[in-house]
């Protein structure tokens, strides 16, 4: 029976978590819940799964918790806060952390997690961008087990050679090929990307996401930011993590070795597939996802992506390039970018613009901390919002 701190259980990962928890309940056990402010969607999860904690993201929406869990007769302990997160995801009483919170919010539970051995299932990309090796170095040092939930990096980590140690070209592996969807504007012509509105930004073609991840999606930021995952996760340079666009969304990625041989992993564009992945590992399990059909797919498409369309992959690029803090310099101008463009205060194509002003006014330096590392996070949300009120 593993217990489960699900990290961000009110969004799309945590939602398709729980669905596959609830298929399996002689497996699996809910320890916490955690949501930041959607508290009547995080009490009927309460109602279901009766976790032994529930924590808010406010002291407010923690009261509002409390008095809906009182009204259903619920005893789930309510906390709140950064600190809370923490506790939970590093609490005896949980074996696996899903980490699921979007932005660099969810660093601090995730590396909370890490520090204390956990079974750790990554869906928080930032975690990676922002303190890579702090992070990876926590892993190794606990006995952490990390398994990736982007499917891009499950679908990798499923056609890498058993004993894979992280190590470029070991045991024969040549190249990671991550596939892309190219969003909802993949065939739009570019010089009309500027009338973009956050609901045609939003409507990915493929995926089931939150606003924020489908923004990323239709920039390639998205992309971006899991090629410094991959980075980090597989211990690959960046001259062999190579961007494919797929439009079908079938292929999740693959794997290329020195001899030729390409594995790829197929499914439906399902986030299920890759949960039920990690949560069984190295066992199987069923997920709830329809099986594939490809002969009513019928074809598979790729071509190389165009950075003059998507600049925010060449941006990401050139983190992974400089090192340092120059990855967390970029996602958190990407973050304050999205949401301006959510909030309908900046264009569409002034996301990648905002984000390479940042990051050619902020020096970046080397990553020596969690404290120096979160400075840096918070002079580029500074500058980036300065240029905006501009």
């Amino acid at each position: 029976m593993q217990r489960i701190t699900i990290l961000g259980s009110t969004g799309s990962i945590g939602v398709s978590t729980l669905d596959v928890l609830a298929r399996h309940p002689d497996r699996y056990r809910v320890h916490a819940l955690t949501a930041h402010s959607r508290m009547e969607q995080l009490a009927e999860q309460c109602a279901r799964f009766r976790p032994q904690v529930a924590v808010a993201g406010s002291a407010q929406a923690a009261q509002i918790l409390s008095q809906l869990l009182r009204d259903k007769g619920l005893q789930t302990q309510v906390e709140f806060g950064e600190a809370a997160l923490c506790a939970v995801a590093s609490a005896p009483e949980c074996d696996t952390v899903m980490a699921a919170i979007v932005g660099a919010t969810g660093l601090a539970p995730a590396m909370a997690a890490a520090r204390a051995g956990k079974k750790i299932l990554l869906a928080n990309k930032e975690a990676l961008v922002m303190s890579g090796q702090l992070f990876m170095d926590a892993v190794a040092a606990s006995g952490a087990t990390l398994l990736p939930i982007d499917s891009e990096h499950n679908a990798v980590f499923q056609c890498l050679p058993s004993g894979y140690r992280r190590q470029s070209g070991d045991p024969g592996v040549a190249r990671i090929l991550l596939t892309a969807s190219g969003g909802p504007f993949l065939a739009r012509q570019v010089d009309t990307l500027d009338t973009v509105t956050p609901e045609e930004a939003v409507a990915h073609p493929n995926w089931v996401m939150g606003r924020k991840i489908s923004i990323d999606s239709a920039t390639m930021m998205n992309k971006g930011l899991e090629v410094i995952e991959a980075h980090w996760l597989f211990g690959a340079p960046a001259s062999r993590i190579e961007v494919v666009i797929h439009p079908q969304s079938v292929i999740h990625s693959m794997v290329s070795y020195v001899d030729g041989s390409v594995l790829a992993q197929l499914g439906n564009p399902d986030m299920r597939t890759p949960i039920a992945h990690a949560l069984a590992y190295p066992e199987r399990i069923e997920s709830g996802v329809k099986p594939l059909d490809l002969a009513a797919i019928g074809r598979l498409d790729f071509h190389a992506p165009d950075f003059k369309r998507f600049p925010c992959l060449k941006l990401a690029y050139d983190a992974l390039d400089n090192g340092g803090t120059a990855p967390a310099i970029m996602n958190a101008a990407n973050e304050i970018a999205v949401q301006a463009f959510l909030e309908r205060r900046i264009g569409f194509r002034l996301i990648d613009q905002l984000i390479a002003r940042v990051m050619d006014k902020l020096a970046h330096a080397p990553v020596t901390g969690i404290d120096g590392l979160l400075e840096q996070d918070r002079a580029a949300r500074a500058l980036a919002h300065s240029f905006i009120n501009l």
